[in-house]
């Protein structure tokens, strides 16, 4: 057997065995039962209350929110991470009548609030979603920095709902909703607030309409005089 058989026997032993192998590995890799990944949850229930609040507004925001970290190391680089973050809140404002005080004179058929909370934020469903994440080599983003971007878009989109104008609409909505019902059963209702409480509820007053104007349509020189 000269060298060049050889050697062409030693390849072809070499690509059959490793054939041979792949063939093994698919077949039992093909009837062994796929591994799942092992879920775990507990639910602990820590309390029940018992809670009269009142929704009398939604909004829905989306926020686009910027976030930049540069570090500086040695004073001699900086190095930077930064993430963009777009935020979509479903807010609910209204009020906790558990906060209400008054008092109620049955021979008039009458109920006197003594004060009366501003609206608030009842509850925030928020959703986020990171884009254009970017780290460097040393500064890189950890949990806690997560942690404080989605804080931080909350607190922001909880202060652009408290400055829209569903407090204001929340005021009138609840108004409303309780001179018609002791009205719908021949009571009425008597406000009787602080100054201190008035002045807060004052703010709220004033409920601004969307306004939407149309723009007067105007005809140009060609448009009177169009060429025949």
């Amino acid at each position: 057997m000269n060298f060049t058989t050889f050697l062409f026997f030693l390849i072809s032993l070499l690509v059959g065995a490793g054939f041979g192998i792949g063939v093994f590995y698919f077949w039992v890799g093909k009837g062994r039962p796929k591994s799942e990944p092992t879920k775990e949850a507990s639910v602990l229930l820590d309390r029940i209350e018992k809670v009269f609040k009142v929704v009398m507004a939604e909004g829905y925001f989306t926020e686009i929110y910027h976030y930049q970290h540069d570090k500086e190391f040695w004073n001699i680089f900086k190095d930077k991470k930064k993430a963009l973050v777009i935020a979509k809140a479903k807010v609910l404002i209204g009020f906790d009548f558990a906060k209400v005080r008054f008092r109620v004179e049955g021979i008039e058929r009458k109920i006197v609030v003594e004060y009366f909370p501003s609206p608030e934020i009842l509850s925030m469903d928020t959703d986020y979603k990171f884009y254009d994440i970017e780290q460097g080599w040393l500064n890189r983003f950890q949990s806690d920095d997560y942690t404080n971007i989605l804080s931080e878009a909350k607190e922001t989109m909880s202060e652009k709902a408290m400055e829209s104008d569903l407090p204001r609409i929340a005021n009138n909505q609840i108004q409303l909703m309780m001179y018609q019902l002791a009205a719908s059963m021949s009571w009425k209702v008597t406000m009787e607030l602080s100054e201190s409480n008035q002045k807060v509820l004052k703010q709220f007053d004033d409920y601004r309409e969307l306004e939407a104007g149309i723009e007067p349509f105007k005809i140009t020189k060609d448009q009177k005089n169009p060429k025949q």
